[in-house]
């Protein structure tokens, strides 16, 4: 959420700032005269209940010296009603500046293109070699399928459309990917962690996914309790410290988890409508991070760093662009994509978004430290795809596969796969 006291001290450099992520500048002209009226409220309820007070003050006088305070007393009970009737109108421009508030989001980083398109992202470098195959390569779905290692028809029989039988050498392939992943981020000293997969309103608030994307998500409703399948780990992460106070001394903090992502995809007919990049539900190894405010932009290196290595080590080509502000998540200020090649799509997709949040989930979730003063101050936090397990799985079987069909397991790979070198059919 956005600290009101920027948009009251520097409304044009907000409306701009924000006219970059869409948002109309009445909406911030808005919210601020709903500000304006509540600190009215609140200057003419102070001064009522200060009149209330001498009042008072002045009828225990008059008991005291045994003299009527009727006038006195009604005087009191006709501020009272003032003041009741002024709370509720506090009560409800408040409520109106938070739904306002809470929808607005956060403000790009001052690096990150302006712009409201999506082709005008930032390509930064790419990294390895596109591989030159002399044969026609073939789409991961269509070389899972004809090795028997994915099964989308059986699953669509089950589920329905984007969900995935993996089997035999796919399934053990799924679990390399994402042991391995984990391995290499305990490795860089991330605290691994296995959450829950269901969260409650206050969860999904926190990180920003709610109120303005209820349409993304499955949720389930129990015993007038509603709790959402969890889009990414990224939500059960951030609010491990939700409403805490973190001690500074462990900051910056680092988790990763694995966990099944599970994703509406509202809006997306008719796009990737077969294989593994766009999936009602997939595995994904997710990275966070809380630091102080001074070292957030050094921590999103240290997070694009974490899911470069991964690829390297998997030889697997890609690019690192920084997103449009447009195009950026909602709590985002800076993203940073990397897209991996697929040869059979021939061009770059993504596989992992490393975000830096700023303070904009904190103020949400009310995660905060104390600086050298002893001060609460918000905290920073990030978070980082380390990687998409699945779309890795289509990569490695898009990148390695060879001429008859069979795929190479990457070396890093093969000790996970209990020395198995190439995937054939069974």
């Amino acid at each position: 959420m956005l600290d009101i006291k920027l948009l009251r001290q520097k409304p044009d450099w907000a409306k701009a700032k924000l006219a970059a992520r869409g948002v109309k500048a009445e909406k911030i002209d808005e919210v601020l005269a709903l500000d304006e009226q509540r600190r009215t409220i609140i200057q003419e309820t102070e001064g009522l209940k200060a009149k209330r007070n001498t009042v008072s003050d002045e009828i225990a006088k008059a008991k005291r010296e045994k003299v009527d305070a009727s006038e006195q007393i009604k005087a009191m009970r006709e501020v009272g009603q003032q003041v009741g009737k002024l709370d509720g109108q506090l009560k409800q421009v408040s409520e109106q500046i938070k739904q306002i508030l809470e929808r607005l989001p956060n403000f790009p980083a001052d690096d990150v293109p302006m712009s409201l398109n999506e082709d005008d992202s930032r390509e930064e470098y790419k990294w390895g070699t596109i591989p030159n195959f002399d044969f026609k390569p073939k789409a991961h779905f269509e070389i899972g399928e004809d090795l028997g290692i994915l099964d989308f028809e059986r699953a669509a029989k089950v589920s329905g459309a984007r969900f995935v039988y993996y089997i035999g050498a796919g399934a053990r392939l799924e679990r390399a990917v994402y042991n391995f992943f984990l391995d290499e981020h305990y490795k860089e000293g991330y605290t691994e962690m296995i959450t829950p997969y269901l969260v409650n309103d206050d969860s999904m608030y926190g990180t920003g996914q709610f109120p303005k994307f209820t349409e993304d998500v499955y949720s389930i409703t129990n015993d007038d309790q509603n709790m959402t399948l969890i889009p990414t780990a990224e939500v059960p992460l951030v609010n491990f410290h939700r409403g805490e106070i973190i001690d500074a001394a462990k900051l910056p903090e680092s988790f990763t988890a694995l966990s099944p992502a599970f994703r509406s995809e509202a809006g997306s007919a008719g796009r990737d409508t077969r294989g593994l990049i766009r999936m009602h539900q997939f595995n994904k190894v997710e990275m966070v991070k809380f630091c102080k405010p001074e070292d957030s932009w050094h921590e999103l290196d240290n997070l694009v760093h974490d899911a470069e290595d991964l690829l390297q080590k998997l030889g697997l080509a890609y690019h690192v662009i920084t997103l449009a502000s447009g195009d950026a998540s909602f709590t985002s200020a800076k993203t940073n994509d990397l897209e991996v090649w697929l040869p059979a799509q021939d061009r770059y997709r993504e596989i992992s978004s490393c975000s830096n949040c700023t303070d904009f989930q904190a103020r949400r979730a009310s995660i905060k430290y104390r600086d050298d003063n002893g001060k609460p101050q918000f905290v920073h936090t990030l978070n980082g795809s380390g990687l998409a397990v699945g779309r890795a799985v289509a990569a490695i079987l898009e990148n390695y596969q060879n001429a008859d069909g069979s795929v190479t397991i990457p070396e890093v790979l093969v000790p996970y796969m209990g020395g198995q070198t190439v995937i054939t059919k069974a």
